[in-house]
């Protein structure tokens, strides 16, 4: 398998789904902007990061929640599945854009058969973060706690012992007013906002201020102009440090974080060798 190859064509097919979103969001006059390590591949390189896998949108919860209504009637259906969160084949707290008839199947084996699991992009919310100190970390947890009671849902498995018991203890809570609380719709003149679904580890590394998502700049990414954050300086700063600075060459290794990707043939053909299949070789199918 060439890795380094099958990036690029990886990389190309999210970049037609981010035409997508571009295209949607013009219509209906929505705000998003290219975040995390697709925002950093638009500042260093003009385009996605050579090596990496994904790519990230987000937008503020308001637009967030009329661009999933607006994709569902604006992308065709034959070529693209509108995977939104919290619903009935896919217990995520983001989104995703997935490509039908492909596969981009992950290490964590779905419970649910019927999950969508071809190439995608990520759609990430925004929300508005109490003014409150007190309360802001509560959202902090909250969020934690929907991560985890999602992660169960979708099959996750944790070898931690840690991580075991609080996940059992989140199966007790009420799922819905944790949710509500960490995303505080009615706070919305608050100074700060928050990714916390985006799951970062860190606080500090996820609360922004209002304007770094409020005010965008266009960039150059793959040859067209995409919006990022007027501040998107402060805002990697924030994620990545120096970021400016090349990883080392080990970390700029092509990597695939999938055990199966396939651009021809649908996530379907797979469901049934998935269980049977150590990693090993999935991998080596590849293709």
């Amino acid at each position: 398998m060439n890795v380094t190859h099958d990036i690029r064509k990886l990389q190309l097919e999210q970049l037609n789904m981010l035409f997508e979103v571009d295209r949607i969001c013009k219509k209906y006059g929505l705000k998003y902007m290219l975040f995390a390590g697709t925002c950093l591949g638009a500042v260093r390189h003009k385009g996605f990061i050579p090596w990496d896998d994904d790519l990230d949108v987000i937008m503020l919860r308001e637009d967030y929640d009329k661009f999933l209504d607006a994709a569902e009637r604006e992308l065709d259906t034959d070529t693209y599945y509108m995977q939104k969160e919290y619903s009935e084949h896919w217990m995520g707290c983001f989104s995703k854009i997935r490509k039908n008839n492909t596969a981009f199947m992950e290490k964590v084996i779905p419970k649910d058969s019927e999950q969508h699991q071809g190439i995608y992009i990520d759609i990430f919310p925004c929300d508005n973060l109490s003014d409150s100190k007190l309360v802001a970390r509560l959202q902090f947890l909250a969020s934690k706690i929907v991560i985890a009671k999602c992660l169960t849902k979708k099959g996750y498995i944790t070898y931690s012992s840690i991580k075991k018991v609080f996940m059992a203890l989140c199966k007790l809570l009420p799922f819905e007013l944790f949710k509500k609380l960490a995303m505080k719709r009615k706070a919305a003149n608050s100074k700060y906002v928050h990714s916390f679904f985006a799951a970062s580890r860190s606080f500090r590394k996820s609360v922004y201020p209002r304007e770094w998502f409020t005010e965008t700049k266009q960039l150059s990414f793959e040859g067209a102009d995409y919006p990022v954050s007027a501040y998107y300086d402060d805002l990697l700063k924030v994620l990545y440090g120096d970021y400016m600075t090349l990883p080392s060459a080990e970390d700029r290794k092509c990597k695939i974080h999938a055990v199966l990707v396939d651009f021809d043939n649908s996530y379907e053909r797979y469901i049934g060798i998935q269980k049977d299949m150590d990693f090993e070789e999935l991998t080596k199918s590849i293709r």
